[in-house]
């Protein structure tokens, strides 16, 4: 099986945030909602100092294992390769996503993060194997730079550009996850809705269920 094809069963994709996590343990979150039914983890803090954050993503990488999930690593390729993660995760202000894929070679995943079908099309040359695409939505954050929603329409725009796997992401819930679905995404990134719920573990449920409900239609 390709990474795209690996990508193209992955319909819930959580990414860690620790100040949306409310105090609680990343492990102890990420535990919570692959219980849910996360198909994919991505380990992003920008905060952590190098030792902190690769002893965090050592554990959740073990985590991931144990539940036969994917483990990706935002933004540190180094890390990424020390750990032997499924693969790595690059926004437009980090690392460029060729040079991304000349260290993470050909079998590890390559996700790029993009707003337009401009960024989509170069993420595809550099030889990204998902985008994550958005924000879809307007949705809880703690980025100062946060981008403002591209809509559905902006998500359709960037699936029609060619046959690269899209992960949808920014403001989506199970009310409105069905138009994300609509508009080509293979599935969706997941962080406030589930870092930030009072219960993790009930949330990855019911955004999963939503997830599979039109594609049993």
């Amino acid at each position: 099986m390709t990474p795209r094809d690996r990508i193209r069963h992955w319909q819930l994709y959580v990414i860690t945030d620790r100040r949306l996590s409310r105090g609680r343990a990343q492990q102890n979150v990420i535990r919570a909602a692959i219980a849910g039914g996360a198909d994919a983890v991505q380990f992003r803090d920008k905060e952590a100092s190098g030792r902190e954050f690769f002893l965090e993503a050592q554990a959740l990488r073990d985590l991931c294992r144990e539940a036969g999930i994917a483990f990706i690593v935002n933004d540190r390729i180094d890390v990424a390769l020390a750990l032997g993660a499924d693969g790595a995760h690059v926004g437009q202000e980090d690392m460029p996503a060729r040079a991304a894929r000349e260290l993470l070679g050909p079998e590890r995943i390559l996700g790029v993060s993009v707003a337009t079908p401009e960024e989509a099309i170069r993420a595809a040359a550099d030889g990204a194997d998902y985008l994550g695409a958005g924000p879809v939505f307007e949705a809880r954050t703690t980025k100062p730079d946060a981008l403002s929603p591209i809509g559905a329409a902006g998500l359709r725009a960037i699936c029609a550009v060619g046959d690269v796997p899209v992960i949808a992401i920014g403001g989506i819930t199970a009310d409105n996850v069905s138009e994300v679905l609509a508009a080509g995404a293979v599935g969706v990134a997941a962080i406030s809705a589930l870092v930030f719920a009072d219960d993790v573990e009930a949330a990855a449920r019911r955004l999963k269920q939503a997830l599979q409900r039109p594609r049993e239609d």
